[in-house]
């Protein structure tokens, strides 16, 4: 193998070898970006977990609220039907 060849054989694998490094140092970086998108989707999945939390509250307390007004609607129209009371005095 003649001395040129040698040095063609070495630059093609130091070539090799910067390409790959290259692309493995792409990965870290990519790594990272990756964490950090992860990171950002699990924040805003705990956001929609706590307001789904309290929409469900919300949502607890209006049926609550709504059963007893239908409770007072009937005491309301129990009283409304009812004859009428002559005032003392």
């Amino acid at each position: 193998m003649s001395l040129s060849r040698q040095h063609l054989v070495m630059a093609r694998t130091l070539g090799v070898a910067m390409v790959a490094a290259v692309g493995l140092s792409a990965c870290a970086t990519y790594d990272d970006e990756f964490a950090g998108i992860n990171s950002r989707l699990d924040r805003l999945d705990t956001q929609v977990q706590g307001a789904a939390q309290s929409a469900e509250s919300a949502n607890q307390g209006a049926q609550r609220a709504n059963q007893r007004l239908d409770q007072i609607e009937g005491r309301v129209q129990q009283l409304e039907s009812s004859p009428r009371r002559v005032p003392r005095g």
